[in-house]
């Protein structure tokens, strides 16, 4: 960063968790942020829940067990992480030796946050015998307590890779921990934490909604509640979901996760209708996660012009982290 470009210092960023210098009048953001891509030798990694103009400016779109793999293979200098705090430091795990940056450093998850380090480290140590799995929706802190990591995409063939006589801790999320329970019979310690978008939706108001449209078909996100998954079609992660809506032949969809993923839904089936699912709060129309949507066009252009906010970590963090996320990515 060169002396001229911005008065911002490095205390004054990490307060505020984003560069907000003014934009340029009269430029195209999207154009910006195409040319500072190339000029910085960068690559865009984006989430499906993410704003719709930042999904169509990505190199990599997709959940979170595609975006690892991807960052995993990423030959430019530079990673953009268009998506929450989690994600972009288990790209800077997993290949370290880029430069990994988020618009926004305040671009948190609930759910890492329902699953501090210090007490996951106490209760773990309550059950010495068993193998820890954890969502990677986790700090890296907790990834480097762990002993494999998985995500919605690999759960169930994580749990199956583990011998059934092995008791096994899954953190941090119960709702996708019982979901794992009941689809592989495996009787498993859980963490008590959870994901406040995916816990927001209203089964009453989702049956509701079933009826003045029967013949939808209602999908959801294993990290929601077991009444809401016990009423679903169909259950999975989020290309998972995405996956499915192209190969039913059903027209209309009710889908309960972050409302992100209908933009790309609607790009691939644009002959189909996608619903978001309610939740209790009946001012608003669906579920999204206020973190994720942090992340804004003007934030994506100050952080590539800038190089900042950037995602640094301890090298011993990053080598305990890595090892069960290598695990995982070997299981494909």
């Amino acid at each position: 960063m060169k002396a001229h470009d911005t008065q911002i210092h490095l205390p004054q960023l990490q307060r505020r968790g984003f560069i907000n210098e003014p934009i340029p009048e009269g430029i195209s953001l999207e154009a910006e942020i195409l040319r500072l891509k190339e000029e910085k030798n960068a690559v865009l990694l984006a989430h499906y829940y993410q704003e719709d103009a930042i999904q169509e400016l990505a190199d990599y779109l997709g959940d979170s067990l595609y975006l690892a793999q991807a960052a995993k293979e990423v030959k430019e200098d530079v990673i953009v992480f268009a998506g929450v705090h989690f994600m972009a430091e288990t790209a800077k795990i997993i290949n370290p030796s880029k430069k990994v940056l988020l618009p926004d450093l305040k671009a948190g998850c609930s759910l890492a946050d329902s699953c501090p380090p210090t007490d996951f480290k106490k209760f773990k140590e309550q059950h010495p015998d068993a193998v820890v799995v954890t969502y990677i929706n986790c700090s890296a802190e907790i990834k480097a307590l762990s002993d494999i990591v998985c995500t919605s995409s690999n759960a169930l063939r994580v749990i199956e890779s583990i011998p059934k006589e092995t008791p096994i801790i899954f953190a941090p999320d119960k709702n996708l921990g019982r979901y794992l329970i009941k689809e592989t019979g495996r009787d498993m310690i859980l963490w008590e934490g959870s994901c406040l978008v995916h816990e927001a939706f209203s089964f009453d108001r989702i049956v509701a909604l079933a009826q003045e449209h029967p013949t939808a078909e209602f999908i959801a996100h294993p990290e929601s509640e077991s009444q809401v998954l016990d009423i679903a079609k169909y259950v999975g992660s989020t290309s998972g979901l995405l996956n499915y809506a192209q190969e039913s032949q059903a027209t209309s969809f009710i889908v309960a996760t972050e409302a992100g993923i209908l933009h790309e839904m609607k790009k691939r089936c644009p002959g189909k209708t996608f619903i978001p699912a309610p939740v209790e709060d009946e001012s608003c129309a669906c579920s999204e996660c206020a973190y994720m949507k942090l992340n804004t066009l003007e934030k994506l252009y100050n952080c590539l012009r800038f190089e900042l906010p950037e995602i640094q970590l301890d090298s011993q963090l990053i080598a305990a982290a890595k090892a069960p996320i290598d695990r995982m990515l070997a299981l494909g």
